[in-house]
């Protein structure tokens, strides 16, 4: 059996990590006008940076939670692929070995010249910081009003899925929310949040429970049963 998870926010939210748009999140303290576009990037670079030197110390400190590592031990036993808006590590460090992250990934740099090289970083990034060609780095994150490249392929993944399970996102975030349309008919979709999602698909299967809580549920029965009843 294929196994396609989208996770967002939700699950790394539960290893401290705030998230965005939930009361209490990063855009009620940020403008996103300010650190999270093209322009912002142009008009004050340091502001920038500065605010992903945050976001890369929050999950350098942070570790995988039980949900993390519940999906990790289903690569034990069926083919599974993990899309991620998350752009932190920590699929990765709970065992995860087949992760796409569509936003980005806080622990690697690029330059806007040099989109398709990236370097590993574990400590702030500062103006001045250069590729070894002389340009600046920034965050390998993808900002507001940019294009989503790995968008392509999450949904050729999607495609293939048997079952289709959703974790800890409101599914209000385009494109990566779109991805739920390009699910087979015969797939089977899974649902884990503690919030009422609104979805047409009436043969959704809603665990509405923290993601803590609701995956390492549904890994148990898969690991049981082989199927969901």
């Amino acid at each position: 059996m294929k196994i396609v998870i989208l996770t967002g926010a939700g699950i790394s939210a539960e290893s401290g990590l705030g998230t965005f748009r939930d009361t209490g999140g990063l855009w009620e303290k940020f403008k996103i006008e300010d650190v999270a576009t093209p322009l912002a990037w142009a008009k004050n670079p340091e502001l920038v940076l500065d605010f992903y030197n945050q976001r890369r110390q929050q999950v350098l400190e942070a570790k995988p939670n039980r949900a993390h590592t519940a999906l990790a031990q289903l690569e034990n036993h069926f083919d599974v692929s993990i899309i991620t808006q998350n752009i932190d590590d920590l699929h990765e460090r709970a065992g995860s070995t087949n992760v796409l992250h569509l936003h980005g990934e806080i622990l690697k740099a690029k330059t806007s010249e040099l989109s398709d090289q990236y370097f590993h970083i574990d400590s702030d990034l500062k103006l001045g910081d250069c590729c070894p060609l002389g340009k600046q780095l920034r965050p390998h994150v993808v900002w507001f009003g940019e294009a989503v490249p790995e968008m392509n392929t999450a949904e050729n993944i999607v495609k293939d899925a048997d079952l289709f399970v959703v974790i800890g996102t409101s599914l209000n975030v385009y494109p990566a929310a779109s991805l739920i349309h390009n699910i087979k008919n015969k797939c089977k979709l899974v649902l884990i949040d503690p919030n009422d999602i609104k979805i047409k698909d009436s043969k959704c299967r809603f665990i509405k429970e923290n993601a803590t809580v609701g995956v390492p549920l549904l890994v148990n029965e898969l690991l049981e049963n082989s199927k969901i009843t």
